[in-house]
């Protein structure tokens, strides 16, 4: 049998100073011992692979070295520390509550509690995946967790607090490990590679520590998987990401740069190639979305720490940033993010991810042409389009009015100082950014429409939009609606054409909302009935028409029995003598 031992348990550390990134629990755990303030139990919480279990082992065996250093940390060479490494000591105590979770084990463990320490000062008790335990264990151990014998120390570990039941929860000092970091994770593996006398690229081990996910157990294991494959004991970046099934960088950094450069053909090609190697569509979106923001990351350098990749890689994401648009990145993950939301109701899933590649493609383009429209706000009409709303870009346009004013007014360390030219200046400036800012969001909108004007006359089809052809497909689509509230307000507007705006004139808000709420499919309808796809649908209220419905309505007063009665006595006189023969009254 192989004398193999995993990284995971060879590399295990022994001192709260080796510990890997849960610096403030072995110092806060260090204190206690200086000041001799250890409490009779400790709840270690987190995710897996942090830590947990290797912390209560190392406070375990530091609670009975017999020479502790001036750190407080074990010496390793008492018999106490010896008997710890051979796994020999009959101090320290260690249960996995996921196998033992009964009343009858909890039991047993308490039974052991009786027993004083053959050696040593403490018997610490080690009680792992401690929310696995039933609630009758739980019932059975508060007792003895609340007032232990002073020579007993239990510390319970669970990676689901939420799990443990208040009361378990109040008899412990309860301490949270967090994730590892990649950067710490990284470091620990290149000194685990120059014990082992590997080679490896920081990139490659940038990649095991993403795919870790925060525990360091995992790129422990990783790792192993890794350098077992590994030729020449030496791990490479295309080694790494060929066994860990990754999609390289390298995809994403050209596919960015076939957006950049409008170049469709490109884009949809080395969509298929991701495709063909196996990879899922899901997958390429979660990495798109990553790498577009890892771009926008860098285009600041006060958040190029947020970046946890290697220095090569870094360098490529800052060349990328530098030729990005903050624009184009911006509404390039609203596109990804969209994309992502309906991914998974989406029955042509590679369609659904190509049609997002395509509007990304063609962001600059909308973009450019804002930049050089004319400021008159636009008043958008109601409109409703499969498109999703492309959000304005960031208001950067600050920093930029700064330096413009800094260039044309002298530097002043008062405000109240600048010249009224200057501040004249800034307020067109900001004027003009924020005019662009509202185009942005139609520009895309505008974009479609004429591309598929442009479709329609290549088909040759010519429009039919006149106001007698729209009246009658409208009374069509109300006629077919299965709503007679729908239909009764459709066929109660008033029609008017503007150019190619179809103005619908309403009497009731009401009968507005119910139109509004059809108008995706109404204007889709009419549409392609009409053969003119720049057709747009605007709902008014005629204010005059809607105050006489207002007035019709409140003039109109209830009928009461009264009234019905003295009808009744107006037309009849018989009624009258009815009433006073039998003394009949109404009731109140």
């Amino acid at each position: 049998m192989s004398n193999f031992i995993v990284s995971a348990r060879k590399y295990r550390p022994q001192r709260f100073e080796d510990v890997v990134g849960q610096q403030h629990v072995a110092q806060t755990l260090k204190n206690a011992l200086a000041t001799d303030h250890v409490a009779h139990a400790f709840l270690f919480c987190g995710p897996r692979g942090v830590g947990k279990t290797t912390c209560a082992r190392i406070l375990a065996k530091i609670l009975n070295c017999q020479n502790r250093s001036a750190d407080f940390e074990a010496c390793n060479e008492c018999s106490s520390c010896k008997s710890f490494n051979e796994n020999a000591s009959f101090n320290i105590i260690e249960l996995d509550a996921a196998s033992n979770n009964s009343v009858e084990h909890i039991r047993a463990l308490i039974e052991q509690v009786r027993f004083q320490p053959q050696q040593g000062k403490f018997k610490v008790f080690i009680i792992d995946e401690v929310h696995m335990l039933s609630n009758q264990a739980f019932n059975a151990f508060l007792k003895t967790l609340e007032e232990p014998p002073p020579y007993a120390i239990f510390i319970l570990a669970t990676t689901e607090k939420h799990k443990i039941i208040p009361t378990i929860l109040s008899r412990c000092q309860i301490f949270d490990f967090r994730r590892i970091s990649v950067g710490d994770m990284v470091l620990h593996l290149k000194n685990i590679c120059l014990k082992e006398g590997l080679e490896a690229e920081e990139d490659a081990l940038h990649i095991i520590a993403q795919k870790a996910d925060g525990a360091l157990r995992d790129s422990l294991s990783i790792f192993d998987r890794i350098t077992s494959s590994a030729a020449g004991h030496k791990i490479r970046y295309e080694d790494v990401i060929e066994n860990l099934n990754v999609l390289d960088y390298d995809y994403y950094f050209q596919l960015t740069d076939a957006l950049l450069a409008e170049d469709a053909p490109a884009l949809l090609n080395l969509f298929d190639l991701i495709l063909r190697k196996g990879f899922e569509p899901e997958v390429f979106l979660t990495g798109l979305a990553e790498h577009l923001r890892n771009i926008l990351v860098c285009k600041d350098e006060t958040t190029l720490a947020l970046l946890e990749v290697g220095e090569s890689l870094r360098e490529r994401y800052r060349r990328q940033a530098t030729l990005s648009p903050a624009a184009f990145l911006l509404t390039a993950l609203n596109l990804a993010n969209d994309c992502d939301i309906h991914f998974k109701m989406a029955r042509h899933k590679r369609l659904h991810v190509e049609m997002a590649l395509l509007k990304m493609c063609y962001i600059n383009r909308a973009v450019s042409a804002t930049a050089s429209a004319p400021l008159e706000k636009k008043t958008p009409e109601r409109t409703l389009s499969s498109q999703p709303p492309v959000p304005a870009p960031p208001p950067g346009a600050a920093s930029s009015v700064a330096s413009t004013v800094a260039t044309q007014a002298p530097v002043s360390s008062n405000a109240s100082e600048l010249s009224k030219e200057a501040i004249s200046d800034l307020r067109s400036e900001l004027r003009m950014g924020l005019k662009r800012a509202d185009k942005i969001s139609l520009r895309m909108e505008d974009f479609e429409e004429a591309v598929a004007v442009e479709d329609a006359e290549k088909a040759g089809l010519e429009s039919r939009f006149t106001l007698d052809n729209a009246r009658s497909e409208w009374a069509a689509f109300a006629e077919l609606n299965p709503s007679p509230m729908l239909r009764q307000a459709m066929n109660g507007a008033v029609l008017r054409q503007e150019d190619k705006v179809l103005v619908a004139v309403v009497g009731l808000s009401v009968h507005r909302g119910l139109i509004e709420e059809e108008l995706n499919r109404l204007l889709d309808t009419l549409r392609a009935r009409l053969h003119d796809p720049a057709l747009k649908i605007r709902v008014e209220i005629d204010e005059a028409r809607a105050a006489e419905i207002q007035a019709s309505a409140q003039a109109k007063k209830p009928v009461t029995t009264k009234d019905k009665l003295d009808k009744m006595q107006e037309q009849n006189p018989l009624v009258a003598e009815l009433l006073q023969r039998f003394d009949l009254k109404l009731d109140e």
